[in-house]
């Protein structure tokens, strides 16, 4: 499957849910990707957080590079220049982070690869774009004014794409007052990879959660 930098961002507005997720023993972190992946979510973000996560980040992207291509590895928490070139290296194909760095940015406009900076206003959001930014992350979504920041935002700038993460829940009720509001697609962590299904090593219940997180992401956006 081709990667570059379109097929990326519209696999990611596709998809409608990107799975926000990390774990330390890469055995686990390939068992919940691949559960996204069956589930219809191959755009994975892989948070950096916890010791040597760029050593597990490499081992899972190198693992999917031959036995399942069609699934997209894609970097978070990344807040300098440095570490978005760790991960760019290692095989990451988008890169996201929990705020706005232009030299992120300009890193990530090189090799283009998408960046998606948390963004928690307009002026940043407008910034982003300036720098390239073709999907912002608006975060932390309900702490900046949730669904209704969204509509806001939209209005005086309906070129605008956000991506929430933060306050999205896999309820209807959640989805589709994001989903009404205008967002293309939101991020979700624990709420879609919970911590009951990992301890209990549901893989099975990870893939079927996320099936049906798209499905009823599909049927709010009327697809």
């Amino acid at each position: 499957m081709a990667t570059d930098r379109m097929t990326v961002l519209s696999a990611m507005m596709d998809q409608g849910v990107i799975p926000v997720f990390y774990h330390p023993d890469a055995e686990v972190c390939k068992k919940v990707i691949q559960a996204c992946a069956n589930g219809g979510a191959k755009c994975i973000e892989f948070t950096n957080r916890g010791d040597f996560a760029s050593h597990v980040f490499l081992e899972v992207a190198q693992h999917f590079a031959k036995a399942d291509p069609s699934v997209i590895m894609g970097v978070g928490s990344v807040v300098d220049a440095p570490t978005a070139g760790i991960y760019i290296a290692n095989g990451a194909k988008f890169v996201v982070g929990p705020l706005l760095n232009a030299d992120v940015a300009k890193v990530c406009n090189r090799r283009k690869i998408p960046y998606s900076p948390g963004c928690g206003s307009a002026s940043e959001i407008s910034y982003a774009e300036e720098l390239g930014c073709e999907i912002v992350k608006v975060f932390p979504g309900s702490s900046v004014g949730g669904p209704d920041f969204v509509k806001a935002m939209l209005g005086p700038c309906p070129w605008t794409r956000i991506m929430p993460t933060g306050g999205v829940d896999c309820t209807e009720e959640s989805l589709t007052k994001w989903f009404k509001a205008g967002v293309v697609c939101v991020g979700m962590g624990s709420n879609l990879v919970t911590k009951q299904l990992l301890e209990a090593k549901d893989y099975a219940g990870i893939e079927k959660k996320v099936r049906e997180t798209i499905a009823l992401i599909r049927k709010i956006r009327g697809k």
